[in-house]
């Protein structure tokens, strides 16, 4: 018994390139490829920013299938989002000569199947080189389908291939736990997936994008940071989350106290001088161990309430 593999007969065939209505041609009736929805609505918006196909469909006539009717053996989706944008040609590839029926199934097949593998590690280093946000989306991949962190195998990291420094964390005993505890908790929450609507989506690609133009960086992790570099010089904007145009509480849950002051940090002669008052009204019994804020809220409503103090104007809703 021979090893080696059967090769179909050869029959030689001299396809050519024509134009055709992608309206009249002829559908298989039996397409093994599909398309997720999503990839589907990606390949019509590349076909109308593009007003053609950039890859053209396989058509077969050979007499069995008049002029302008020719089967389509690849490119079914193609053809159909063409019509979808309203082309009203499209260039296509044209078998003429008579083909058996098996021959046609065969290569039909073998234009789904034999696709070839991306080497994740160049897709990705490609994918990376496209700075435009709206040309990232036109190549039909992300992060998530990239799925690069499971699928790339680095090379190793060693001495001789590696440029590293080393950096060690030291952790006081009451500070030690907690850190582990961090730790743990970012390793559980790596493989998180966290669900929004697709506007949400769409909001985030053109904040990206207007935030890649404005500062003229092509790498999204410096974008975010542009993006929460504006959040933070902005933190009393949250208070639209807790507070009405009126002042009144809108929740009763807790909020971060920096929404309040507008800053993460202030003076350490200010911080030292607050301890104090709140270590002297703790010990009073004034107000309950751990629950220094009831003091600012103590002060705060004494100030409200004082005959020199005027009242602002609420913030009416825009």
């Amino acid at each position: 018994m021979s090893d080696s593999i059967p090769t179909a007969p050869a029959q030689k065939i001299r396809p050519r390139l024509v134009r055709r209505n992608p309206r009249t041609l002829t559908p298989l009736e039996m397409n093994a490829r599909y398309m997720r929805k999503e990839e589907w609505d990606r390949l019509v918006e590349n076909v109308k920013e593009d007003g053609c196909l950039t890859s053209v469909p396989l058509i077969y006539g050979a007499g069995e299938y008049e002029e302008g009717r020719e089967l389509i053996l690849s490119g079914n989706h193609r053809t159909a989002a063409a019509v979808e944008v309203g082309l009203e040609e499209i260039d296509c590839m044209l078998i003429d000569d008579p083909q058996q029926k098996d021959e046609l199934l065969a290569r039909q097949l073998s234009h789904n199947s034999i696709a070839g593998q991306d080497d994740p590690a160049t897709l990705r280093a490609l994918y990376d080189q496209i700075e435009d946000v709206d040309w990232r989306a036109y190549s039909g991949l992300d992060d998530e389908s990239l799925n690069l962190l499971a699928e790339v195998a680095p090379e190793g990291l060693s001495e001789a291939n590696l440029d590293f420094a080393t950096v060690s964390l030291i952790f006081l005993p009451n500070e030690l736990e907690a850190a582990r505890k961090a730790l743990d908790d970012a390793r559980l929450g790596q493989n998180e997936s966290w669900l929004a609507a697709r506007a949400d989506y769409d909001q985030t690609l053109d904040t990206l994008a207007s935030t890649h133009a404005a500062h003229k960086v092509g790498n999204v992790a410096t974008a975010l940071h542009a993006i929460l570099g504006i959040v933070e010089a902005h933190l009393t904007d949250l208070q639209a989350g807790y507070a009405s145009p009126q002042g009144e509480a809108l929740h009763t849950g807790l909020v971060g106290l920096e929404t309040v002051l507008g800053a993460r940090h202030l003076p350490a002669p200010a911080a030292v001088t607050i301890n104090k008052a709140i270590a002297a009204a703790e010990g009073r019994g004034e107000i309950e161990p751990g629950q220094g804020w009831r003091l600012l809220e103590h002060l705060a409503g004494e100030y409200l309430s004082g005959p020199n103090h005027v009242p602002s104007e609420p913030t009416q809703a825009s």
